[in-house]
């Protein structure tokens, strides 16, 4: 590995730098995030997101593969730093980190980058979610939209950042590669009617159970946030409601695995 600047102060700019963008405002301000992890980290150069700065601290590694990943890093243009052990545990945001935290430019998807895309497909298969509140719930969203074949995911009225560390942790790396949109609730609603595309919104009050709907075809499923659920809005203008059916006490699931049950019915359709 070639040598590369060391920093071991806690009290160096960069580091301070990088405990600032743990939050959004700063995040936003300087428009970039922070990818925590080695499978984090492989994805997004997997992804070809170029990277702007790559910290490691060898005292953290926890296998053999780092120095290539970190020369990888390196040939794609990405600024290498050494952290020392203490200094990399100031900027780490798990409790366990494994040694590399990259630094990476923000990206703003909008409707329209979604055209070429969808372009051609005769089922386009997309997800909408609204006001989701917890991070790590919504990167697990992000990994289950990927393991589902999801084209694309639409985050309605956001109330968690995309770059929040938790989803980028939470997502494994997933964030990279699923075409990601943030939009209002009515432009997306007005986009999927212009193209065909139902919109089943999932909600505990409907009256059909979701593996009696049919869910093939050019398709949108739409899940609220877990508090409140979702919008009258999307509760009146979606082409149908469904609901997973409960047997005990609990009237709702945490929405990552009612997210994961629904999407799965549709896969299970759709290969039909």
């Amino acid at each position: 590995m070639n040598a590369a600047e060391r920093i071991t102060s806690l009290q160096n700019p960069r580091i301070k730098q990088l405990v600032r963008l743990r939050d959004r405002r700063s995040r936003d301000e300087a428009g970039v995030f922070l990818v925590e992890g080695y499978r984090q980290i492989r994805r997004a150069l997997e992804k070809n997101l170029k990277l702007a700065e790559l910290y490691f601290s060898r005292e953290w590694f926890l296998g053999e593969n780092e120095p290539a990943l970190i020369a990888e890093a390196r040939a794609a243009g990405a600024q290498i730093v050494e952290l020392s052990k203490d200094a990399f545990a100031k900027v780490a945001y798990r409790e366990r980190p494994d040694g590399l935290l990259a630094v990476a430019p923000q990206w703003h998807n909008t409707l329209d980058t979604l055209e070429p895309l969808l372009s051609g497909k005769a089922a386009p298969f997309l997800l909408v979610v609204e006001a989701i509140e917890k991070p790590g719930n919504l990167g697990t969203i992000l990994r289950s939209a990927d393991a589902a074949g999801i084209d694309a995911v639409i985050v309605c009225d956001p109330v968690t950042d995309i770059f929040n560390p938790n989803v980028v942790r939470s997502s494994t790396g997933v964030l990279f590669s699923v075409p990601v949109v943030i939009a209002e609730s009515q432009p997306v609603r007005a986009w999927l009617r212009g193209r065909g595309i139902r919109a089943v919104a999932t909600t505990p009050s409907a009256q059909e159970l979701h593996y009696d709907a049919d869910l093939r075809g050019p398709l949108a499923i739409v899940m609220g946030s877990e508090q409140y659920g979702l919008s009258d809005f999307w509760l009146g203008e979606s082409d149908a409601c469904v609901r997973i059916p409960m047997a005990g006490q609990a009237d709702s699931l945490n929405v990552a695995m009612a997210t994961i049950i629904t999407l799965f019915e549709a896969v299970r359709q759709r290969r039909k």
